[in-house]
């Protein structure tokens, strides 16, 4: 399951998995999709090792954009992955 997490002012979206255990290791799937004419920009990045695959349509400095805003609320993004996201996030 996907859960929304940011939609950037252009209209990119971001969401992200649940939390995801392989090889003892937290795992976070992030899938990225920015309306452009007759289509999306799209890409999937894994968190934490910053992985991305399935690049389709982003420049490379987008994708560098794109992971620092990633990198800069990745603590957040696997917060809310462990609590099934927003909807179920601990209100404090």
């Amino acid at each position: 399951m996907l859960y929304p997490f940011m939609t950037l002012p252009d209209g990119t979206e971001i969401v992200h998995s649940e939390s995801i255990m392989e090889d003892n290791t937290e795992k976070v799937k992030i899938v990225i999709e920015k309306p452009v004419d007759f289509g999306f920009k799209s890409a999937v990045c894994w968190l934490p090792d910053y992985q991305w695959e399935q690049v389709e349509g982003f420049t490379s400095e987008e994708i560098a954009e794109l992971q620092a805003l990633i990198e800069s609320l990745a603590h957040v993004i696997f917060e809310l992955a462990r609590d099934g996201g927003f909807e179920h996030a601990a209100v404090v």
